[in-house]
């Protein structure tokens, strides 16, 4: 297992992270998985067995069994190394104040966190998403206060455009206060859109990037083939993420992927989530399961490593058109720039 720098901090991070949205089975989170104590016992140490060193959960995975899960599973687990990332921004109650990034639910969600993960400190504290209803200088003064009352030690973001980052990055400069040292994003052969300014910008600004849903909601593992929908699967329980706008280009992509996976006598999975974990920029990639072999497979990708032409291969069925400014920068680039430093002007260059 390969360790990386999560962005400008110190800390060290396995390339693949071990995901827990499949665990606890509550409310919609069930068209996932419903994985239990036991299980998720097995599952994580199969993990760290395998050099993983970083578990990713969130508040609001079965509406807090999750965490409450990953809480009884590590124990004293947490002395060899462990670090556990979690999120909070969607509402876990009835009331005005159970959701959004106020200082009001911030520190509750926190401290609520904490106690079902049976921990005194979460090692990465990501918002889950943007709240518009909420002043930035609020949330990130919030965010800071947790780090420096011991409670969190790193903050990062998660599901933000490139505005909301640069701006909660302009707002923890101007005021003096932790930055965001990471984001997590949905990052795919088959969804590319980040290379446009995300990618871009976490380069630019040293922020480690986490790759959710690397697989696509297992869309691009090769089980799912033209006309064919496995039983048991998140789409056929009706689970909507990622959208697929271009269906013929995902059939396109899962056939390269089968095609270079037969050719290395491996899965599918491991060929996409190989290709993740060697682009510019990605930090880790989050994997998730619901099964033992689902796990298993998924780690062996960290030892995995594609060649240029397959490579070169992958990226002829992947690319997605080039969109403004994007086009109009290449244009004007090429008459100014040499071709090794057109990726200046964001990874699709």
């Amino acid at each position: 297992m390969e360790y990386r720098l999560l962005g400008r901090s110190g800390l060290k991070v396995s390339t693949i992270t071990m995901g827990t949205m499949t665990i606890g089975g509550g409310g919609k989170f069930a068209q996932v998985g419903n994985v239990g104590l036991d299980d998720a016992r097995r599952y994580v140490d199969i993990c760290l067995d395998a050099g993983v060193n970083l578990i990713d959960t969130a508040d609001i995975y079965s509406t807090g069994a999750c965490e409450e899960v990953i809480g009884d599973v590590l124990g004293g687990k947490r002395k060899n190394g462990v670090l556990i990332a979690t999120k909070a921004r969607f509402s876990m109650g009835p009331g005005p104040n159970d959701g959004g990034l106020s200082r009001q639910h911030l520190i509750a969600a926190c401290e609520a966190s904490l106690k079902r993960l049976k921990t005194d400190v979460i090692d990465l504290y990501q918002v889950h998403e943007w709240d518009g209803l909420t002043p930035l200088e609020e949330t990130m003064e919030a965010l800071d206060m947790l780090v420096r009352q011991g409670k969190v030690r790193y903050i990062g973001c998660s599901n933000y455009s490139g505005w909301h980052i640069m701006k909660a990055l302009g707002i923890s400069a101007l005021e003096h206060r932790q930055r965001f040292v990471s984001q997590q994003i949905h990052y795919t052969l088959e969804a590319r859109e980040a290379e446009y300014e995300l990618i871009p910008i976490s380069i630019d600004q040293g922020l480690g990037i986490l790759v959710w849903s690397p697989l696509a909601g297992g869309l691009l593992s090769g089980k799912h083939r033209r006309g064919a929908t496995p039983e048991g699967t998140r789409q056929l329980a009706g689970w909507n993420e990622p959208p697929i706008r271009d269906e013929e280009r995902l059939w396109r992509i899962v056939d390269m992927l089968v095609t270079i996976a037969a050719e290395r006598n491996v899965s599918a999975a491991q060929i996409a989530l190989a290709w993740l974990i060697g682009r510019k920029g990605v930090t880790s990639v989050v994997i998730g399961g619901r099964t033992e072999a689902q796990f298993r497979d998924n780690l062996a990708a960290a030892s995995l490593k594609l060649n240029d032409e397959e490579r070169q291969l992958l990226d002829a069925v992947s690319l997605p058109p080039v969109l403004y400014p994007y086009w109009h920068q290449l244009w004007t680039a090429k008459d100014r720039l040499g071709e090794a430093d057109l990726s200046l002007l964001g990874a699709h260059m």
